[in-house]
């Protein structure tokens, strides 16, 4: 999945010193973890290099962050090939231009309600919930929901 407009809600606070904050949901990083725990393949796509996005995949045990990648479609299938995964067995996240051949391309397309007008038509599946409160959640227990045992 993308990271920023998805695990968040797409606002990034930079400090005169140059740090930088985000909010990540703790509602998503709980149905991270379960996807995680359930045996689901976990990756990050973002197009933007961020300390604070490499600490909190760290803390939820996120195994495969690509960062400063602006060709999602690429670095997606690239990940999907080296995980030996079909496009049919990718769900991917995203909510930008830059995110809609990726949306396109994997089995499973998930945007937000605010997302920009090519991530809304390239996307199957369209959340209630905003990024950065609950949409990866809300994706992830329909992910969930429909594993066979």
């Amino acid at each position: 999945m993308d990271v920023d407009g998805i695990l968040t809600d797409g606002t990034v606070t930079l400090a005169a010193d140059g740090t930088e904050t985000k909010k990540f949901s703790i509602i998503d990083g709980r149905g991270l973890v379960r996807c995680r725990e359930a045996g689901v393949i976990l990756a990050w796509i973002s197009g933007r290099a961020s300390a604070a996005t490499t600490r909190r995949a760290r803390e939820l045990r996120i195994p495969h962050v690509v960062q400063g990648r602006n060709d999602k479609l690429a670095a997606l299938q690239a990940l999907a090939r080296r995980l030996r995964l079909t496009a049919a067995e990718v769900c991917y996240m995203g909510d930008d231009d830059v995110d809609a051949p990726a949306l396109a391309w994997a089995g499973i397309g998930a945007t937000v309600p605010e997302a920009q007008p090519a991530a809304l038509a390239a996307a199957g599946v369209v959340t209630a919930r905003p990024g950065g409160h609950g949409a990866v959640r809300e994706v992830g227990e329909l992910i969930l929901g429909a594993r066979v045992p």
